[in-house]
């Protein structure tokens, strides 16, 4: 197995939580200077509220648009190059996972099929429904998204309850939260980028497969402000059907084998006026939710850090992913079974870079210039370790706060193992927000 180079501290400015906690301040008391009996109206603001927004993007890829080489006669085709590669938007979905016929064993993104032609493209419509009453420290959260796809043949849409969760606020003046349902992954940073709207660029990066899928169970955060040193540390714990792998691999709707698997990130920020940095290490183990003997395990370790100061951020995650040796033919969301359930080991990493210059002008708002570096090493028990990189470079520039144009390129390189393939991708997005 070939390990990654040690990791660079770097860094991505920090996300908003989906609702603020409340802060157990009481109102104020009435004046008493208002006339004697009258009785002021309260002001009426309604516990629902909706947001979302839509993608809207253009793709183009080389080659075919997919990792897979014709000459190239190993199998399982997709155990020999990363088919993750040549991704187009936000999602991760691939340009084309044509594999000219050989035989595939479900490692596999979703893909938007259009191989190496351009093609505009409706990434997601996406909409967000809240609710927030002032009587009760809860909030009921779904995220359903809209994806028109082209699918043998015909074209479709796919409707996805990508989260539906609430969440409990038990204690005024503290930040603990319970929740329940179907949310983000509590494991390392880059989920906090999941939709489009939070992702400075397009793309994921090479480990964003696992590390980014919704996960359904309960999960608790904790977090103390520590403000003599300027700090605040957290702890992010969730018990749930299965790991952070995306829905493409592993299902998280149902537990394959009734036993939970734990999810943890501890982490610390220091907040100063001028530099901010966040710091975490994440761990994950549980039964591979792609096999129903539990006797098959899979473990995650992981650690990412940020930093922001001024224009400037960093922002960098290493992954390290362990799978035991399946007993029996794997589970594949929407494919059934596949024939084997290889163990698994995996080390990666992606660091990035960005300059997010403010612009006055009456439009534009701020322009943003990164880079970021992937690297992924990978190896199927019995099937030979590739070694695979990734340089990508964009630009994004964001109007009126409703707006974001973005554009990138992505450079894919196999380093070892896997043959040498055209299939780097142009990708350009529209993201509207309301």
């Amino acid at each position: 197995m070939i390990l990654p180079p040690a990791l660079v501290l770097l860094l991505a400015s920090a996300l908003p939580a989906l609702a603020d906690s409340g802060t157990g301040e009481e109102p104020d008391a009435p004046s008493d200077s208002k006339p004697s009996g009258y009785t002021p109206e309260e002001e009426s603001v309604s516990p629902f509220r909706i947001s979302g927004y839509v993608d809207v993007g253009f793709a183009k890829a080389q080659g075919s648009g997919s990792s897979f080489v014709p000459d190239d006669t190993r199998v399982p085709a997709d155990y020999g190059v990363d088919a993750f590669a040549p991704a187009v938007n936000s999602r991760g979905e691939v340009a084309s996972l044509d594999a000219g016929g050989r035989f595939v064993n479900g490692f596999l993104p979703r893909t938007v099929d259009i191989g190496g032609h351009g093609s505009f493209l409706l990434n997601t419509a996406s909409l967000d429904l809240f609710y927030e009453p002032s009587s009760a420290p809860v909030l009921v959260f779904a995220r359903t998204q809209f994806l028109p796809r082209f699918e043998q043949g015909s074209g479709g849409t796919r409707i996805l309850l990508q989260q539906a969760f609430g969440r409990v606020t038990p204690f005024s003046g503290h930040e603990f939260m319970i929740t329940l349902g179907r949310f983000d992954s509590v494991f390392g940073i880059e989920y906090l980028e999941n939709e489009s709207p939070l992702r400075t660029g397009i793309t994921p990066s090479l480990i964003a497969r696992y590390t980014t899928g919704p996960q359904l169970g309960v999960k608790a955060l904790y977090r103390r402000q520590l403000p003599p040193l300027s700090s605040a540390v957290s702890l992010n714990v969730a018990v749930t059907n299965g790991s952070s792998r995306v829905d493409s691999l592993q299902t998280p709707d149902l537990s394959l084998t009734g036993l939970p698997f734990v999810s943890a990130r501890l982490g610390y920020e220091l907040q100063l006026l001028r530099l901010q940095v966040k710091l975490g290490a994440s761990g994950q183990t549980g039964a591979r939710n792609d096999q129903n003997d539990s006797r098959v395990h899979q473990t995650q370790l992981g650690a990412d850090a940020r930093l922001t100061a001024g224009w400037f951020s960093l922002s960098g995650e290493y992954v390290r992913a362990r799978d035991g040796a399946g007993t029996a033919p794997g589970k594949h969301t929407g494919l059934g079974d596949y024939f084997y359930a290889s163990g698994f080991a995996m080390d990666g990493l992606y660091e990035t870079l960005a300059l997010a210059v403010p612009v006055e002008a009456e439009a534009l708002r701020t322009a943003t210039v990164y880079g970021r570096y992937d690297r992924r090493a990978a190896e199927f028990h019995g099937f030979g370790g590739i070694l695979t990189s990734r340089y990508t470079v964009g630009t994004r520039l964001d109007f009126w706060s409703v707006l974001a144009l973005k554009a990138e390129y992505l450079f894919n390189r196999e380093n070892a193992g896997a043959p040498r393939v055209d299939n780097d991708v142009f990708a350009a997005s529209a993201v509207y927000v309301f």
